[in-house]
């Protein structure tokens, strides 16, 4: 791993996802487990995928019925592990949650296939389901519904922008010696602290 103490994480998030993207031998790069917090206040963690990285920090797209949007919005802290085992690193992330504006929201849902923009409107997401063909038949019904116009962005579907104010990045050494660099900051507007620690 590069000395990372001058380094903006995001910045190097940046560079270790282009590599995640770049490895044939990972399927999905943009995959990362996502933890919340129950309203019991049990931890609750589900793999999502990184639709947007910038300045801010990560994005991902929900329903906002979903059990990890009520979550978010009950509690809008949460963490994210992106492990990329070919390449044998680990990213770790921590820090409060923000929804993003409806013009983000939309211009990333016009960039989604038909379908997936059907089957946003067609899912009520983690409700309970009596079988497929109930499912098939809101997928008919709305793809009747838009026809051949655009698909609308759902008002029930939307992002969350995590800020991060932990970042962490794993890499794999022999022995279980692991190479291990912790980026952290007090909040929003201080500046990144850097420090290696022990695997």
């Amino acid at each position: 791993m590069p000395d990372a103490r001058t380094q903006d994480p995001l910045d190097l998030f940046q560079q270790w996802l282009a590599d995640a993207q770049a490895c044939k031998a990972i399927e999905e790069p943009t995959a990362m487990t996502l933890a919340t917090i129950d309203e019991l206040g049990l931890p609750d963690a589900r793999i999502v995928l990184l639709k947007g990285c910038d300045a801010r920090g990560v994005t991902f797209y929900t329903n906002l019925t979903s059990p990890k949007a009520r979550q978010l919005e009950a509690r809008p802290q949460a963490a994210l592990c992106f492990h990329w085992m070919p390449l044998e690193r680990q990213v770790r992330m921590a820090g409060p949650v923000v929804k993003v504006s409806d013009e983000e929201a939309d211009a990333y849902f016009a960039t989604r296939p038909r379908q997936s923009q059907i089957g946003a409107w067609a899912s009520k997401q983690s409700q309970p389901l009596t079988g497929r063909f109930e499912l098939e038949r809101r997928v008919a019904r709305f793809t009747a519904q838009f026809g051949l116009g655009p698909v609308v962005r759902p008002p029930f579907w939307s992002g969350f922008c995590l800020q991060p104010l932990r970042i962490e990045f794993w890499q794999k050494r022999p022995f279980r010696l692991h190479e291990r660099r912790q980026f952290k900051r007090l909040d929003l507007l201080s500046g990144w602290s850097c420090c290696r620690i022990y695997p």
